[in-house]
This record gives structure tokens, sequence and C-alpha cells, in this order.
């Protein structure tokens, strides 16, 4: 009887791990360029408020991703408006067989303008942004530099929106989660995505701008909110060490390469 009991709890257990595997969505991360970088940049002044940073420059590169998940896409962030990327992001996607009404959600890590530029090309997509950011694009009388032209579809409800209080697991399964990662913006959010192959990858937004800040804890002077940034800097140091993430900051062109090279995915 315990042998047949034990038998049947191994095919159970079978069962149960196939049944998963093949409902385990097919995933892939492919990073797109989303602006021209230009010449390397003295970060001292504007992006270290203890001015720690020497003569450094960086170079800043300008990348957003698109996210299979099965037979559905996210894209997140939309680079710098047209005026500035050689390529649209609509025709790098054409690389990539898709159109943009195939985009199920346009993820926004915060309302700037290199993070936003060409949103208005997803109006079928469902916008997916946080809270704090949306309510200032959204507000009767935005702040000055917050842009609202580029969400004109949302803001007119022509266009559906979903701001986001806090994280936001998109697509239900734990594979991909927006993480609420305040202090650079009101609502800025990160991206935790967990591929098959490569596991687990966190894609910084702006909360850092490249790695000797991310190392050192700076934070650039003109954030929204300095002890913010600092907790969502500890929360997300200890999110990567957790998951044993792949840190990869947009806007550090040295993590360019740590993604197979367009229009190649990563698994």
């Amino acid at each position: 009887m315990k042998r047949t009991l034990l038998s049947i709890g191994v095919l159970a257990a079978s069962l149960f791990a196939h049944q998963a595997f093949a409902q385990a969505p097919d995933m892939s991360l492919t990073r797109i360029d989303c602006g021209t970088p230009a010449a390397p940049t003295a970060v001292n002044q504007r992006f270290s408020d203890t001015y720690s940073l020497g003569d450094l420059k960086v170079l800043f590169t300008y990348s957003c991703y698109v996210i299979k998940h099965g037979d559905d896409y996210l894209l997140w962030d939309t680079g710098q408006p047209m005026n500035a990327p050689k390529v649209s992001i609509v025709d790098q996607l054409a690389k990539l067989n898709l159109k943009p009404e195939q985009i199920k959600y346009v993820g926004i890590s915060h309302y700037h303008g290199d993070h936003t530029g060409q949103v208005a090309s997803f109006p079928k997509s469902t916008l997916l942004i946080g809270k704090g950011d949306w309510d200032g694009i959204s507000a009767p009388k935005p702040a000055e530099g917050i842009p609202t032209a580029q969400f004109a579809s949302w803001i007119k409800g022509d266009s559906k929106v979903e701001p986001v209080p806090t994280d936001k697991d998109v697509f239900g399964d734990g594979t991909v989660m927006m993480l609420y990662t305040p202090g650079h913006t009101p609502g800025h959010h990160s991206l935790l995505v967990k591929l098959p192959t490569m596991g687990a990858v966190f894609i910084s937004g702006d909360l850092m701008h490249f790695h000797e800040n991310y190392d050192t804890n700076g934070v650039p002077w003109f954030n929204y909110d300095r002890a913010q940034t600092l907790a969502s800097l500890d929360r997300a140091k200890k999110i990567v060490a957790a998951t044993k993430a792949t840190v990869i900051i947009q806007h550090d062109a040295r993590d360019i390469d740590k993604l197979p090279a367009f229009p190649a995915g990563a698994k």
C-alpha cells in the first residue's frame, strides 16, 4: 500500500512538473535603440549631489526593451522623440515582425521625455505608468517640464491607461514585475524580468544612470526626492541579490552587450 501511494505521489509530481513546463510561456527580452548617444558627458555637476564623481565622463545611451510573454508583448519605455533616434521604434519592431497594435502594454519607467518620446505611436496599447507620474501628466495644469502632448490619446480617454501605485505583476505569473522605485520622479518604476534561460534581469529606468552612481548610491541633484531615491536603491540592491539578477542600466552604454545584439533577444 505504501509503495502504491509512493508511486502515485511520484507520478502526480511528475505530471505536475510536466504541466508546469508545458504552461511556461515562451519568453524573450530584446533591446531596441531609442536614441542617438552624444559625446561622453561630464557627470559630477548634475549627477552627484555630493560631487563625488570627479572628472568622470559617461557615454549616455538610450535603450528600450521588448518583452515577449507567450503571445503578448510589453514595450518598456519609448525613448527619445523621433528627431533623435536614427530609426524609429516602429521600424525596429517591424524587423521583429511586430506591428504597433500587437504591443499589449507600453510600460513607462517615468515621464521624462527621453523615455516617453515615441509613446504616441502605440495608441492601442494599455499604458502602464506609475500613479505619481500619471497624476503629474494628467493634472489640469501640469508642472513645467512634464510632457503631455505625446500622452494626448490617454489623457482624452481614447486609449487605455492603468496608473500603477506600487508594484505590478504585468502578466500575472511573476515573470515580469514593474517595481515601484520612486525618487527620480514621484511614480518611477524599474522592471524585473525572469527569463527561463538567462534568469532574472533588472532594468533600471533612471533609478540610476550609470554604474558609478549605482555603486555609491549617488543621487542626481534634479531628482524629485533624495530620501526616496536612496530607499529605492537599497530595495533594488536587495531584490537583485535575492534573485541573482543581471543589472542593466538603461543609460549606460557599457550594459548594452549584456543582451544579444538586435534583432536577437535573450531567452
